[in-house]
């Protein structure tokens, strides 16, 4: 198992290398020398895809996942891994295995999870890209705890699989799991983007789409959500920077209504209707090699949904189905979404103990959970500080429309401007 030493020699390296092919005057890469970071759920050459699990941690890699050699190909140097809650699952990023990773904005707050240490790393200036994936807000949460941008692009933009894998891809983890980045900039975000997303057999879900769609009517509508299916629980801050970001597109040349789409609260509880019947399945796994967090949250899950299994998976495949349909003609008049990414600032750690607190960070989360049920892209963007917390905004667009959302956050970015909790150069 290589130590966290001869990661750091590697990618020194690789960084001499990158300086003797500029002495050289050799062609350079769209991300030549840009420090970058990879999460302990991906297959890296020469490192353990141990899922922040004690019992995988000398599962070794001996190939690079197809998203970690796109990263490599583009001329990213990757500078280290990254932590996740035990099995990547939960919104609070510590293990048994490599420990807890704290918000470098408030240590006593989360920087996230599942994609926590990424976020964490990011924010602190250590690489430029932070890799994570998301299937519940798993890259965009993190980002907002951690004042960063968040890109979750559409079902099948980025390929991704992992050779230390050996069962079959569970249902769940095929329709809504993606790949996506962290970074302190739009711009960055959209550059690692276009990295990523080159194609690869390995993944057969990966879709061969443009990164630019085609264009829409201007000025462009954008609906406004602050309170999803009007479940309560959006903190004052977060409605505001609703509204600030609304204005600012405003300003910018958009058409911002406060209107929702098409029965927003049914496509949130499809979430735990689709995932369910993989979170049975894997509870066997969780008790025997799970640490203390990762059982808590499955035993809540289990009790909060517990009428949804395997038997409901059929019926909310089609309700999905109908649903998708909905949102793509709304998408059609209003191609953006504009609302929160969570509906508090970043949770307090130790915050999830029991069924009550567990409905409360579940409602909190409600966007994060409706987008991967469609398969859709969105982003977060940060929008300023709040009591010393970072706040931002959820933008969400039509499938394979990674461009809208990158459009509109720039302007959000362009009037708020980039806020770090420690200056990274």
């Amino acid at each position: 198992m290589p130590s966290r030493w001869a990661l750091h020699e590697e990618a020194l390296a690789a960084a001499d290398e990158a300086d003797r092919a500029l002495a050289r005057g050799d062609a350079v890469r769209p991300l030549f020398g840009v420090p970058a970071t990879t999460k302990v759920n991906v297959d890296q050459a020469g490192c353990p895809t141990d899922d922040g699990v004690v019992e995988y941690k000398s599962r070794m890699a001996s190939r690079d996942n197809p998203l970690v050699a796109n990263m490599r190909a583009s001329g990213m140097i990757i500078v280290g891994r990254t932590n996740v809650p035990a099995f990547s699952i939960g919104w609070f990023t510590d293990n048994d295995l490599h420990g807890l990773t704290r918000n470098p904005w408030n240590k006593d707050r989360t920087c996230g999870g599942s994609s926590g240490g990424a976020a964490s790393a990011t924010a602190a200036g250590i690489g430029a890209i932070g890799q994570g994936s998301d299937i519940a807000g798993s890259v965009r949460f993190p980002a907002y705890c951690c004042g960063l941008v968040g890109l979750r692009p559409t079902y099948g933009r980025i390929p991704r699989f992992n050779f230390t894998t050996t069962g079959r891809r569970k249902v769940s983890t095929a329709l809504m799991s993606v790949p996506g980045s962290l970074t302190r900039t739009v711009r960055d975000a959209r550059a690692a983007l276009a990295a990523m997303s080159v194609g690869s057999p390995y993944d057969n879900r990966w879709v061969d789409v443009p990164l630019e769609g085609p264009p829409v009517k201007k000025p462009m509508r954008v609906a406004m959500v602050i309170d999803p299916a009007g479940r309560g629980g959006v903190a004052p801050e977060v409605a505001e920077a609703i509204r600030q970001a609304a204005g600012w597109l405003t300003d910018a040349g958009y058409i911002v209504e406060e209107i929702a789409p098409p029965e927003f609260g049914a496509v949130i509880d499809l979430w735990p209707r689709l995932a369910m019947g993989d979170t049975i399945g894997d509870a066997a796994s969780v008790a025997e090699y799970g640490d203390d967090a990762t059982r808590t949250w499955v035993d809540l899950c289990l009790e909060v949904f517990s009428g949804c299994g395997p038997e409901d998976m059929v019926e909310a495949m089609v309700e999905r189905d109908r649903l998708l349909s909905l949102w793509q003609l709304f998408f059609e008049q209003r191609p953006l979404i504009l609302t929160h990414s969570c509906a508090e600032p970043a949770f307090r750690l130790g915050r999830l103990v029991d069924v009550p607190s567990f409905q409360d960070v579940m409602r909190a989360q409600s966007t994060e959970l409706a987008v991967p049920v469609l398969g859709l892209p969105s982003i977060t963007v940060p929008t300023g500080v709040a009591n010393g917390l970072p706040v931002g905004v959820q933008l969400i667009a039509g499938r394979y429309r990674e461009d809208l959302c990158l459009e509109a956050a720039e302007e959000i970015e362009a009037r708020a401007g980039v806020r770090t909790p420690i200056d990274p150069r």
